[in-house]
């Protein structure tokens, strides 16, 4: 969380709360939901997992509802789409919590409410924190909210698949070289790495640059990236 003059603090909490739908009786959750373990304990990541779990059950039933002819395969698919790591970073930044997160100054100086990982944690530590402020009704309501605009627009000849296969279907038809990905730098202790990986796409002379807690995740993101740049290609 940011130091400084606290009406802007207070300002951007209004906006988080009119943003999220939802303000908290006991603003002592919400403290916990956005503190990082590099901060101070109670830090939130016995939030985060009860979050991951209320989220995982809101999606899964906002798809249902609105995909009655999916098989379940597919709904999988989907829901996996909505509730990734860079997914769920890029609704927490919509959402300011990048300006809202409590750091350590450690992980202030390299630039941790950037951090997909962070953003996506708190994310769903928020949502923990909503279900035991109120009810699992509630945390649902917020859920539908922050993501039926998205779930609307889902495109499904294309919304199943991962940010990957969607660049490399697109460099396919387009009949361009295939992606080159290569880790660019590995942080963490081994069983808390954070790993950056560049996506190119020589043909476009397009370079991007994606993080995750895994090799895997980086690529995605960056490829998410990529496809997100090439996109006035098409």
């Amino acid at each position: 969380m940011r130091h400084g003059n606290s009406n802007n603090l207070s300002s951007v909490f209004e906006k988080f709360y009119g943003n999220l739908g939802y303000t908290f009786t006991h603003p002592e959750l919400l403290l916990e939901a956005l503190t990082h373990r590099s901060h101070s304990m109670p830090h939130n990541e016995r939030l985060e997992f009860l979050g991951d779990a209320v989220l995982n059950c809101a999606i899964a039933a906002l798809i249902y509802k609105n995909f009655p002819s999916l098989p379940e395969g597919y709904l999988s698919r989907l829901r996996a789409s909505f509730v990734n790591q860079q997914a769920l970073s890029d609704m927490a930044l919509s959402l300011h919590m990048d300006r809202l997160i409590r750091l350590g100054e450690g992980e202030l100086k390299s630039g941790g409410c950037h951090r997909p990982s962070i953003l996506a944690d708190a994310f769903e530590a928020v949502l923990g924190a909503i279900y035991l402020d109120s009810d699992f009704t509630q945390a649902e309501m917020v859920v539908k909210v922050l993501y039926d605009s998205l779930i609307q627009k889902v495109d499904l000849e294309t919304h199943g698949k991962d940010p990957k296969t969607l660049l490399q279907e697109f460099l396919q038809s387009q009949k361009l070289a295939l992606p080159e990905y290569t880790v660019v730098t590995t942080t963490g202790k081994a069983h808390k790495q954070q790993f950056q990986v560049e996506c190119v796409l020589a043909a476009l002379n397009i370079r991007t640059v994606g993080e995750g807690s895994s090799r895997r995740s980086a690529e995605q993101a960056a490829a998410k990236l990529a496809y997100d740049e090439a996109y006035p290609y098409q």
